[in-house]
This record gives structure tokens, sequence and C-alpha cells, in this order.
């Protein structure tokens, strides 16, 4: 059996979904999705940090917060990213780094609401039945926070360490100094990498019922297509067009932010309502081709 369905069915499926987001108020969803994302942003990164003081203390080593906050925003646009970095600097410059505190355990369930409300949207866009109870369906959504602050960190590590042992071969072999453009290749890909792996992971863990990988991959990458384009387009839209500072004055940049997040929340979901309909197109619930 192939792993993807044919792409003679992707159309229709792309078309079905797109009814269907409407249909089921997506927009709303992706507004619920976004506010709840913009809220849970700062702690996630804040506990993200902490989590990175208490193993960089572990560990007796110096982990840049710089490195792990341009990894979470590695794939915004510019324009975007660089309001919200500019306040994350100025909390970080005065938070504390040490995990086990109260604070850090109020990041950590305002973040995971954030992943709670992509659950509920995937639940939905997949016509599943959600029968976990509450314990075990937000210890899922906190685990995934935990899981992608690990992950941004191990990133941050591997991202330093790697160059490090490159330079130290390239000292050993007669081969010269290695070009510094690599190691700026090298973030790029792992910006890529840890969306990439967020969205498989929703879409593994979060609906009421684990899927065939054939049946998640196409939503996977329709979602990373629509997420490339969406943000290539955004720039060109918030540096050529859009004047944000004229109506939101101050909160410009994170009215900005919201947007773009709205944006992606919109193709998220309607990433999981194609596989919706690739899965009622291979059950015969709906017909292959309009």
């Amino acid at each position: 059996m192939p792993i993807l369905p044919p792409l003679r069915r992707w159309p229709a499926a792309l078309l079905t979904a797109a009814r269907r987001f409407s249909r089921k108020n997506g927009w709303v969803m992706s507004s619920h999705i976004a506010m709840s994302m913009m809220l849970a942003l700062f702690p996630f990164v804040l506990f993200t940090v902490a989590l990175a003081g208490t193993v960089a203390g572990i560990l007796s080593q110096d982990v840049e917060m710089e490195s792990m906050t341009e990894l979470v925003f590695g794939a915004w646009p510019d324009s975007v990213a660089q309001p919200i970095l500019g306040e994350l600097e100025a909390v970080l410059r005065t938070s504390s780094t040490q995990l086990a505190t109260l604070g850090g355990l109020f990041a950590l369930y305002f973040a995971s609401n954030g992943v709670d409300a992509v659950r509920i949207a995937m639940v939905q866009a997949y016509h599943d039945t959600d029968s976990r109870p509450f314990w075990k369906t937000r210890g899922i959504c906190i685990g995934l926070v935990i899981l992608g602050g690990a992950g941004i960190l191990a990133a941050a590590v591997f991202e330093l360490l790697l160059p490090l042992y490159m330079r130290y071969l390239a000292d050993l072999l007669p081969f010269g100094q290695l070009s510094g453009q690599w190691e700026k290749g090298l973030s790029g890909i792992l910006a890529l990498l840890l969306p990439a792996g967020a969205v498989l992971a929703f879409h593994i863990l979060l609906p009421g019922r684990v899927h065939r990988m054939g049946r998640i991959l196409p939503g996977v990458i329709l979602t990373l297509l629509l997420w490339l384009a969406a943000g290539s387009g955004f720039a060109i839209y918030v540096s050529s067009f859009a004047q944000y500072s004229a109506t939101y004055a101050g909160l410009a940049g994170a009215m900005a932010a919201m947007i773009f997040l709205y944006l992606n929340a919109a193709i998220l979901i309607l990433g999981a309502e194609f596989n919706g309909a690739l899965i009622d197109m291979a059950e015969g619930q709906l017909p292959k081709r309009h």
C-alpha cells in the first residue's frame, strides 16, 4: 500500500476541507487558538529559559538564551518577530532562571492552554470523539509543552556544539578552514525542523484516537507548505502595505504577531480538515472526484 493517498484526490479533498473549515466556524476557532497561543507565548519561552537554566546549572555550563529565542522565532518574518523578541529580552533580563518555582509551574500550565485549543480543533477536524478524561488530555498538553521546551534546548545545544566539533575536525584535517555559511544553514534547518516536529506531534497525539502515519502526513505537508508561503507573504505585506503603528500605536508589534498566529492557526486547522476529507474519501464517505 502507498504511504500517501493518491495525489489525484488532493484537490477535491482540499476543496472539501475548505468548505468544512467555513461550515465549522474555522475562523472563530482560529481566533481562539491565536489568542491562546499569544497568551502562552511568553510563558512558554520563560519556561524554556527556566528549563535551560536548570539544566545548565546541573551541567555547570552556559546556554545562550538568545540562540533559544531565535530558534523559537526563526521561522517567523523578521518584521513580526523583532518586536516580540525585544519584549522577551526585556523580560528575560529581569526574570529568574530557576525552574522549581511557583511562577514556572504557572507558566507551564498557561502554555498548555494553547496546546489544548489546538487539541479541540484537531478532534473536530478528524471527526473523533475524545473520551479521554481531563487529567489525561491536560497531561498530554503539558507533556507537549515540556517536550517542546526540551527540543528547543536540545537544538540550541546541538547548534552550539556541532560547529565547535566541526572546527576541531577542520583543524586536524588538511582541508583548510570551513566556511561560516554552513552554520547559518544549520540554524535555518533547525528553525524549520522544530515547527515540522510540532505539527507532526499535534496530529499524532491530540486527536481523539491515533491515526496511521499515511493519514497524517498529507495534512502535515500541506500545513508546512502553506506556513512557508504565508510567512513570506505576510512579511511582504507588513513591510510594504500594513501600517499597524498608525492604528495600534505601541501595540503594533503585538497585533502583527496576533494576526500572524491567527493565519497560522487557520492553516493548522485546514491541514487537519484536509486529512479528515482524505480519510472520508478512503472510506467511501465522499466521492473521490467532483
